[in-house]
Order: structure tokens, then sequence, then C-alpha cells
């Protein structure tokens, strides 16, 4: 069997095609993270797998195998024709031509759901480093009927996107992340399982959609505002980052809020937990 690698030059030769800077690409061409890739998404007959970005199709060929359904969604129309070419044999393949962001996923679920056996749908990714955090946040805030999000990034924001709240690497999207699913690391991939290499480590992660969200705020997009006001100025404290957004009308109403939540006054937001904040969401929302 010829190697991944062996197989990219072969097709990218055969197409002309040069990995697009301005699209991130970065063809993988490791055999090792692409089964870990697929062994850890768990993918059964009965699972629809929306891929993004499948680009010469190294993973589609896998998911297929494996998956009751893949949809890819991909921009670049250079890679319509390889993957259409590559996959037209199979019957449980379909390629959508469009910024993932723009795509309406909650009705192409639904359709799924409705006229085929599929029970559950996954993501499964390798993401444009540019564009990473926007499709997550619409993939975790569109509370699309997913089972869980398998996707290899940049290392940096892997490890953000995965922190515990409170804890060190913690951002205001580690918040997002915690409120919607649980997560784990899953593999780190040095820059040379790709051509071009990147100049970056990347590391595939993959988040399991919570049946329930992890606290239940009065009102969800207040404690989300909050959070991003408090990270706007990280190194402030938490005090002072609220007070100076509008969060708190002054700083004494901050103090008192957090005096009565036990909360110290000289704490950071990267220290808070989301219980916290969600606590001082509710406490603003009962001052309204």
């Amino acid at each position: 069997m010829e190697s991944i690698l062996e197989e990219t030059r072969f097709i990218m030769k055969k197409y002309n095609i040069k990995a697009n800077k301005n699209l991130g690409q970065n063809f993988l061409i490791s055999q090792e993270v692409v089964e870990k890739i697929v062994d850890c998404s768990e993918i059964t007959k009965e699972d629809l797998v929306i891929e993004i970005g499948p680009g010469l199709g190294t993973l589609t060929k896998y998911l297929l195998e494996k998956a009751g359904k893949v949809i890819c969604i991909e921009l670049d129309t250079k890679m319509l024709q390889i993957l259409e070419d590559r996959f037209s044999l199979y019957n449980n393949f379909e390629i959508i031509n469009d910024d993932v962001l723009k795509v309406d996923l909650k009705n192409i679920i639904k359709k799924e759901k409705e006229n085929s056996r599929i029970k559950n749908v996954k993501i499964v990714a390798n993401l444009p480093y540019y564009i990473t955090t926007p499709i997550i946040m619409k993939l975790l805030e569109e509370e699309l009927e997913l089972e869980s999000i398998t996707v290899m990034i940049q290392k940096e924001v892997a490890d953000r996107l995965i922190a515990v709240p409170g804890q060190k690497n913690t951002g205001a999207i580690t918040y997002s992340v915690y409120y919607y699913a649980t997560s784990e690391g899953i593999l780190e991939v040095p820059n040379n399982s790709f051509i071009p290499e990147p100049e970056v480590t990347s590391k595939v992660i993959k988040l399991n959609i919570r049946k329930n969200p992890a606290v239940n705020p009065k009102d969800k997009e207040k404690m989300f505002k909050i959070i991003k006001c408090a990270f706007m100025q990280k190194r402030k404290t938490l005090l002072n980052s609220l007070t100076n957004t509008k969060i708190f009308d002054n700083k004494q109403q901050g103090i008192e809020i957090l005096n009565s939540l036990e909360i110290n006054e000289n704490i950071r937001p990267e220290e808070l937990t989301l219980e916290q904040f969600a606590e001082i969401s509710d406490n603003l929302y009962k001052n309204i």
C-alpha cells in the first residue's frame, strides 16, 4: 500500500496543486496521525461525519470507510474536482463548496436525521489555523445536535481550549468550551507531519458535547459578556477589568458583589471558575 506521503505527492502533481497559504493549507502526510484521529472519533455506521476543510481527502478516505455518511465542507474550488474524482464511487459521500461559517449546519443535520438511519453527528477536521476559533465557536454556540468535535489545530490554541477554567492557559474561550463540552488532548503532531511544514506544532483534541451545560446562569449571554469583558484586560484584576468595561457601575459596587460571593477583590480573571462567573452574572442580573 502506498504511503500517504506518496499518495499526496501524486495527487498534487496530477492536479498541479500547491498548498494555498491564504487558506492555511498544510497537507497531512502522517499515517499514524490520520489513524489516531479516526480511532478517537469512534465513528460507526450510524454516524454522520461532517468534515471541515478536507483538502485532498487524506482523512476523508478513512472516514468514508467507517461512517454512515460523510459530508465535506470545502471552500477551495480547486479541491472539489480532486475530492469528486477520488470518492465518486462512494455512495455515502457528499460535498458542499462553501465557507463553513456561512453554512446552515442545523438544517443539514435535521435533514440527515429525518431522511436516513443516522443517529449521531460528529465533526472531524484538520482546521485551518487562521480561523480555528470562529469555527469552534460556531459549532458550540449554535447548539447543534452533535456528539463530539475532533479537530487538529495549533497546539497553543488547543491548550487554551481544553484547559480547566481557573487553571493555567485559561482564556475567555476556555470558559465557552467548558460550558458546552468536556475536552481532552489526544495527540501532539510535529510540523514534519505535513507538507509544506507549518511553523508551529499541532495538536489533536476532542470535545465531547455535554447533554446539559456545565452551569445554569439566569442569563447565559450576560455571563459570556462578563467573561469576555474580564479578559479584554487580562493583566488587570477582575475588579478593574469589570469596572473599566462598565459591567460594574463603579468600583464600590464591584467590591460589594465580590465580597458577597467570597471572591478575593484582587483576583485575576483567569483564576475564576465558570461557577464563579455564573454567580457574578446572577448577582448582577438580580440588580438590573
